[in-house]
């Protein structure tokens, strides 16, 4: 996806995105500061980003990816706005009728009359193969 010409490339990202450059051959990726490290572009280089936290609004994060040529003149950019989305199954941990979202029962179960924690049933049938 880089532009003719592009021999290097660079990031910037905002404070709530994690990037990672893995090179081919490599075992482990190389984290990416906020901006100013540049890196050879070579076919097999994946970069991926994560966000560790949800969003205050839609779009409130980005990334920016700075493509060079050969002495490190400009040719062009791409950019990607994220909004990291928050899941959470809340249950009736304690089961008493009340769907608690910090339930303190949610990460162990009790059998029993005064038992707690979280009945999940999951589906796993083939309904369409």
């Amino acid at each position: 996806a880089a532009p003719a010409g592009a021999v290097a490339f660079g990031v910037k990202h905002t404070e709530g995105v994690s990037v990672d450059v893995l090179f081919r051959g490599r075992a482990e990726p190389e984290a990416v500061p906020c901006a100013g490290t540049r890196w050879p572009l070579d076919e097999g280089t994946v970069l991926s980003f994560s966000m560790s936290r949800a969003s205050s609004e839609v779009n409130d994060n980005k990334v920016t990816v700075s493509f060079y040529a050969e002495g490190g003149k400009p040719i062009n950019q791409a950019g990607v706005f994220l909004t990291g989305v928050g899941i959470s199954l809340d249950v009736d941990a304690d089961q008493d009728g009340v769907v608690e979202k910090n339930s303190p029962n949610k990460a162990s179960w009790a059998w029993g009359p005064e038992g707690h924690g979280a009945i999940l049933l999951v589906s796993c049938d083939k309904e369409f193969p």
